[in-house]
């Protein structure tokens, strides 16, 4: 029988700034697998986006591959990935370094070069169905879930503007964010958010709204679950919700 709820001991520290929703998250996977080190120590070596603010949640999995654990994205990026890239027996790195040719945006050609990277390092991308069932069955294998979305779906808050992120409905553009997922109510139809942001770093929210919060990361070119964790321990989810 299913359990009705799941909650996993991971914590999460404040995040020093606007920029290191990341890196934060990923120092609390960390700790919660006993690696324990300095937030600033994950802070300085977490690749950056070419502007200097934040990162891609590829770069936090690159981080843990070279750290020693196993590392697997399932993504929802379409931006970057065609759907075809996951049928058997394609090469995805071939394919990105194709698009990469064609392509020139920035963001995309910077991004690129992560996912090269973490498939270099033994990363494996995954492209599966975003449910309810995807994100219990993980939890209930104890495996916590870094994801990066969009904090202004999730928050309904106003868009942002300018290099200081000033809040504007008007001018502004939606702004992403990186929390872990951490355990489930089926009942209630919640997950439990560990969020480096604000003054609560833990909550309850909706799952319709995570989720919808998680596609929507493709705005602020993201869109993917990271789910890292010791080598020999299964990731893959089971069935059911």
């Amino acid at each position: 029988m299913l359990r009705t709820t799941v909650r996993l001991p991971v914590r999460s520290l404040p995040q020093p700034d606007e920029t290191t929703c990341g890196p934060t998250c990923l120092h609390a996977m960390y700790n919660y697998w006993g690696k324990t080190e300095p937030l600033k120590s994950v802070i300085i070596r977490t690749r950056k986006l070419e502007s200097g603010s934040g990162t891609f949640a590829v770069f936090l999995g690159c981080d843990a591959l070279r750290n020693g654990f196993q590392a697997t994205i399932y993504t929802y990026n379409l931006m970057m990935f065609d759907p075809t890239w996951f049928a058997p027996g394609m090469d995805i790195a071939e394919r990105l370094r194709q698009q990469r040719e064609l392509k020139r945006e920035p963001r995309l050609r910077h991004a690129t070069e992560g996912y090269l990277e973490f498939l270099r390092l033994g990363g494996r991308l995954r492209l599966t169905d975003l449910s309810q069932s995807l994100v219990h069955g993980l939890l209930r294998r104890g495996l916590p879930i870094l994801t990066g979305l969009s904090s202004t779906y999730l928050y309904r808050a106003a868009r942002e503007y300018g290099p200081d992120d000033t809040p504007d409905d008007v001018r502004g553009f939606p702004a992403g964010h990186f929390v872990v997922l951490t355990g489930y109510d089926r009942r209630k139809r919640t997950v439990l958010v560990a969020d480096p942001y604000g003054p609560f770093q833990e909550y309850w929210c909706n799952i319709d709204r995570v989720l919808g919060a998680v596609l929507l990361g493709i705005v602020t070119h993201d869109a993917n679950l990271l789910v890292i964790h010791s080598r020999g321990h299964q990731d893959h989810p089971d069935e059911g919700g």
